[in-house]
């Protein structure tokens, strides 16, 4: 059995801890509240939420709102396309992140300098929205798929997370595969990605959760309405208060479309939001390994 070295607190530092614990308590409270309060009003009936506010009596609930939502076209194609968005995303942006990454993490490499000024510049300045849709427009991808999925693939805070990954990782492994006789590409596909496994977990992840909560690319550049992700639909139900027409259709009176609608809101964020809480999980056990190492820029 391991050997503990217990350390005596003196009274300050339990008033510094007891803080410190009181602070991150009323930091998570201040988050799952929201999220609770969401996700019991989607299952609250309109009248008994806009007169009482939230009930924990179940006869005051109904799966109205989810039957609403799931019955909806627009919505499955939506989500859908985001689905697709985010996976053909997810896979363009961290393959040539970690292709870019690789040269840039060799000091031997000419150029090495420049180029990671370049890159950093970018971070900072950009050509505008107007210039930037007109290159679109030009490259003849406006409404399409490539207007969603090519624009930002590269991100140049991941390009310097993996980066960094790389330099952290032993030379050693490059000399004996050397040795064995593989070339640059050979080492990086066959022995370098497996090693690299937790950053390439946590870039897909960055890039998945980036792309399937965008909405403003596929605002200017899509106009079909079957392109649309589901973002720009959650945007119509949540921001501009008009649901799809077939949600709300069998309803006559005004007033009680308003209140549908207010439960239809709280109905699609659950249902927006259940990709990423179903992600997490998974990817969870790689953040130690894959944000720490590479979070220190060399």
């Amino acid at each position: 059995m391991e050997n503990r070295i217990k350390i005596k607190l003196g009274t300050s530092d339990k008033v510094i801890l007891g803080i410190g614990y009181t602070l991150l308590g009323l930091f998570v409270l201040a988050i799952a509240i929201p999220l609770v309060y969401v996700v019991i009003a989607s299952f609250m009936d309109p009248n008994v939420l806009n007169n009482q506010g939230i009930s924990f009596n179940f006869k005051d609930w109904t799966i109205d709102a989810y039957r609403r939502v799931l019955e909806n076209d627009m919505i499955w194609r939506g989500f859908a396309n985001s689905l697709f968005y985010s996976a053909a995303f997810t896979l363009i942006s961290v393959f040539i992140t970690l292709l870019a990454a690789y040269p840039m993490s060799k000091k031997e490499f000419v150029g090495r300098g420049f180029f990671n000024v370049i890159f950093v510049i970018t971070m900072f300045f950009n050509g505008g929205m107007i210039p930037t849709f007109i290159l679109i427009n030009q490259l003849h991808m406006v409404n399409t798929i490539w207007a969603i999925l090519l624009p930002g693939a590269v991100n140049v805070w991941n390009l310097i997370l993996a980066r960094t990954y790389y330099q952290s990782t032993p030379k050693e492994l490059r000399e004996a595969s050397a040795i064995d006789g593989a070339n640059e590409i050979q080492h990086f596909f066959k022995i370098l990605m497996p090693v690299c496994k937790p950053i390439i977990a946590v870039l897909a992840l960055y890039s998945f959760v980036g792309m399937w909560n965008s909405y403003f690319d596929a605002m200017i550049y899509l106009n079909d309405a079957n392109l649309q992700p589901l973002q720009l639909v959650l945007r119509s139900i949540l921001v501009q208060n008009t649901p799809q027409p077939g949600m709300i259709a069998d309803i006559q009176s005004t007033a009680e479309m308003a209140k549908v609608a207010e439960l239809l809101k709280y109905a699609t964020i659950v249902v927006s939001s259940l990709p990423l809480l179903v992600m997490y999980p998974f990817f969870q056990k790689y953040f130690d390994s894959g944000i720490m190492v590479g979070s220190v820029k060399g």
